[in-house]
């Protein structure tokens, strides 16, 4: 995890992984605020791109402390998820670490709970997308 970048392997397809991601975050009472078919904006260029799609989701009550912390952590909030498809067909759901913003942004202590429970509902909301739970 040295470049920050969480991975996990997913039993459904990309649309379908993330289909049950915005679902299960939105269950928990989080917001959506974009879903982009990078695949599709490749073939409306005319080139390939195998599955991949961003969903870009949060809540204020996770990210403003961290951007009290440091207003330049705004940079990586709200959180994302990228699931994709690999060479050799697997699916992977991919995330930033909550530990590594923390430490690209040089967060202190004022926003350490808000990092570790940004940190464990990536856990359960990536988890459930994927099938894991």
């Amino acid at each position: 995890m040295s470049n920050g970048v969480i991975s996990v392997e997913s039993r459904f397809g990309v649309t379908e992984t993330v289909d049950r991601l915005a679902e299960t975050v939105t269950g928990l009472g989080l917001y959506v605020f974009a879903r982009i078919d990078h695949a599709a904006g490749a073939r409306d260029i005319g080139l390939a791109l195998r599955p991949t799609q961003l969903l870009i989701f949060g809540n204020p009550k996770g990210g403003t402390p961290l951007m009290q912390d440091r207003q330049v952590a705004g940079m990586d909030l709200p959180v994302k998820a990228l699931a994709w498809e690999d060479e050799a067909g697997k699916i992977w759901l991919s995330y930033n670490a909550a530990e590594w913003i923390a430490a690209r942004h040089g967060l202190g202590e004022a926003s350490a709970t808000a990092v570790q429970a940004i940190a464990s509902g990536m856990d359960k909301v990536v988890g459930m997308a994927v099938g894991r739970e």
